[in-house]
């Protein structure tokens, strides 16, 4: 009998975890002298906060670093075999984006997760990131609302990933989407009263 791979996929878990609480948005702006996200806005380190500063350059490297948080998440659990390479992978994954959300050195007050959701997606299926970037963009252009836009792509995802033949990622992302969803409750009650900033105001 093979041996259970569960302590090697909590290691991915962890591993994945402590990789995404990295707080990019908070580092960057120290880094550079500027001011802390958590004081403007909505109050976290995501990369839309750190826009609302005004650095769109440090607002992009924010992205950026919280995508690649994802997605080295993931292949690095895939190429040491931190458990079976598809469990390894999506442990990794959770953990990257359960860190980014509640990191343990932020009180467990983090961002949104759309960034390194995407970025564990990317690492995934490039193919699904890919067509939640299409239908972000379309949603985007249509209605000119950020969090919608991302909301509906977010649930477009798990569909696809089942329709793929993919149900462990799609079980994964179905899990991770709602999160999103959560995450977003204050953006969903702006959009149903009418008071959700649009793109470009």
């Amino acid at each position: 009998m093979m041996s259970t791979p569960y302590p090697h996929i909590l290691l991915a878990l962890t591993f994945g975890y402590l990789l995404g609480s990295i707080p990019f948005g908070l580092v960057l702006s120290k880094l550079s002298g500027g001011p802390d996200p958590r004081a403007i806005g909505s109050g976290n380190i995501g990369a839309t906060n750190v826009l609302r500063t005004g650095r769109k350059g440090l607002a992009a490297a924010t992205l950026l670093g919280d995508m690649l948080k994802g997605t080295i998440a993931v292949l690095v659990a895939q190429q040491f075999g931190l458990g079976a390479a598809i469990a390894g992978g999506l442990a990794a994954g959770l953990g990257a984006f359960l860190g980014h959300l509640f990191p343990v050195w932020l009180g467990f007050k983090g961002g949104k997760g759309v960034a390194t959701y995407i970025g564990v997606l990317l690492a995934l299926s490039w193919q699904t990131a890919l067509a939640f970037g299409v239908i972000w963009i379309v949603v985007a252009f249509a209605a000119r609302y950020s969090s919608l836009a991302g909301l509906v792509a977010s649930a477009a995802v798990p569909a696809i990933l089942w329709f793929m033949g993919d149900p462990p990622a799609a079980a994964l992302f179905l899990l991770l989407t709602a999160m999103i969803w959560i995450m977003h409750r204050a953006n969903i009650a702006r959009l149903l009263n009418g008071t959700e900033s649009k793109i470009g105001r």
